[in-house]
C-alpha cells in the first residue's frame, strides 16, 4: 500500500489513508473525480473481474491466478516497479539428477511407476502452475492445496515437490529446496489494471484519460 501511494505521489496523485488503520476508505488529494478503496491484494482481482472497481493495483500472479481468461476481464495498464516476486517450482535439494522440467517429468514418471501413485505438488497456484506444466509436456503429477507454509510440505510429508512465490530464494534454501532452472512460471510484479466490465460512462472514462495522461511518464518507464 505505502508503495503504491508513492508510485502514484510521483505523479503529484497524493493518497492516503481516510482515518484508522482499519479505514477501508482512503483519500485522494488534488484530484475529486477518484475515489479510493484500500482492499487485500487477493481480493483486489475479485472486484476487477466483476467490475465493482474501474482500476485495482495488484500482483500479476494473483490476477492470472484468480481470473479465468483474465486478459478478457481487465486491462493492464503497466507495471509499476515494485512487488518483484516469482512463481517458481522447487524440489528437494537432494534431487541431484533433477534441474529442469524434462527431467522433473522423468521423474514424475518414475515416482509413479514405483509408489503407484503421482508426484504431489503442493501450491496456492493451481491454475498457472497447471498451465504451465501443461505447456511443457509434465504429466504424471498432481497439484496439492496448500494455503499455509508451502515451503515446509515436502518437510511434513505432504508433498514431494513445491510451486510458490519467492523474492529472494532465502526461504526455500532454508528448507533444502532448489527452484528448476528453467525460469519461473510467472514473474510478478505490482500491476495497474482496467476493469473491462465496469460502468465505463462518458464522465469516468473522461477522469481515466485525464489520470492516465498524469502517469504516463511513469507508465512508460516502469513497463
Amino acid at each position: 500500500m505505502e508503495k503504491t501511494f508513492d508510485w502514484f505521489g510521483e505523479s503529484g496523485l497524493a493518497m492516503g489513508k481516510g482515518g484508522g488503520d482499519r479505514e477501508y476508505a482512503g483519500v485522494v488529494e488534488n484530484s475529486d473525480d477518484i475515489a479510493l478503496v484500500l482492499l487485500a491484494a487477493g481480493e483486489i482481482p475479485r472486484e476487477l473481474a466483476s467490475g465493482r472497481i474501474h482500476l485495482g493495483v495488484t500482483g500479476s500472479d494473483l490476477v492470472r491466478e484468480r481470473i479465468g481468461h483474465w486478459d478478457e476481464a481487465v486491462e493492464d495498464l503497466g507495471q509499476m516497479g515494485f512487488g518483484h516476486a516469482d512463481l517458481v517450482i522447487a524440489v528437494p535439494d537432494f534431487w541431484v539428477d533433477v534441474d529442469t522440467l524434462d527431467d522433473l517429468d522423468a521423474a514424475a514418471a518414475a515416482f509413479r511407476r514405483r509408489h503407484g501413485f503421482r508426484l504431489r505438488i503442493a501450491t496456492k497456484y493451481h491454475r498457472l502452475v497447471r498451465d504451465f506444466l501443461q505447456s511443457h509436456g509434465v504429466a504424471d503429477y498432481r497439484l496439492v492445496d496448500s494455503q499455509g507454509a508451502t515451503e515446509g510440505t515436502v518437510r511434513h510429508g505432504t508433498a514431494e515437490a513445491i510451486a510458490d512465490i519467492t523474492s529472494t530464494g532465502e526461504t526455500l534454501r532454508a528448507n533444502h529446496l532448489r527452484m528448476l532452472s528453467d525460469g519461473p512460471v510467472h514473474a510478478s510484479q505490482a500491476t495497474l489494471y482496467r476493469a473491462r466490465h465496469a460502468d465505463w460512462n462518458d464522465a469516468t472514462q473522461e477522469s481515466l484519460r485525464r489520470l492516465k495522461s498524469r502517469l504516463g511518464p511513469a507508465l512508460t518507464s516502469r513497463s
